[in-house]
């Protein structure tokens, strides 16, 4: 097995080799590409993400600029995801994320790990692990999510959490490390934001 293959399985390797730099280097100049668009051009944002990623659904916006390690080609994401600004993808393997789920501006999934011990870091080893983002979640600003943890659907994880451990669906989550604040409930369903009521707000749609 060659360091390209290990990039899925979990097992240290070089990131440097050549066969991995070849492919890294053909995503990152698409990446570019985005990250130059204009705002007015919606059309080839699609079909640039269309090209850039391992899957992604219709209703997809990602506002630039974007930063991923392989330029989305180990990303699936399914219909209507929204991403702001400074969104970072370490998708050295693959991230998963669930239809209508959100990311605050600033936020950072990792895949890619290292060794603890020190002389392994030192020749430059790697391991990755993927990521599983659940449907219709909210990632907060600033979060960082790191290799190998599940998000379950439904989800609001608080900005700038970090979240280390896996988190359950239909849930609020916040804090370093990323903790269970408490259960989505039904005073959610009256209101959105502290003493905000959503009745109130919609009146008149």
């Amino acid at each position: 097995m060659d360091n390209f293959d290990k990039l899925h399985t979990g097992d240290i390797y070089l990131p440097g080799d050549e066969s991995i730099l070849k492919i890294q280097n053909a995503c990152l100049e698409k990446l570019y590409d985005y990250n130059m668009t204009r705002p007015g051009e919606g059309e080839k944002r699609q079909k640039l993400l269309k090209e850039m990623f391992a899957e992604i659904g219709e209703g997809c916006y990602i506002e630039p600029p974007f930063h991923a390690n392989f330029g989305g080609r180990h990303v699936h994401f399914g219909k209507n995801v929204y991403a702001n600004f400074n969104l970072t993808l370490v998708d050295d393997t693959h991230i998963y994320v669930g239809d209508f789920t959100m990311f605050g501006p600033g936020v950072v999934v990792a895949t890619a790990g290292h060794p603890i011990l020190p002389a392994l870091r030192e020749k430059g080893y790697q391991y990755n692990a993927s990521v599983t983002i659940g449907k219709n979640c909210w990632i907060g600003a600033g979060a960082v999510i790191v290799p190998g943890v599940t998000i379950g659907d439904n989800t609001v994880i608080g900005a700038g959490s970090v979240v280390t451990k896996d988190v359950p669906s239909n849930v609020v989550a916040v804090g370093n490390p990323c903790r269970v604040l408490r259960e989505i409930g039904e005073k959610d369903k009256e209101y959105y934001f502290k003493d905000k009521k959503i009745a109130d707000s919609l009146k008149g749609r």
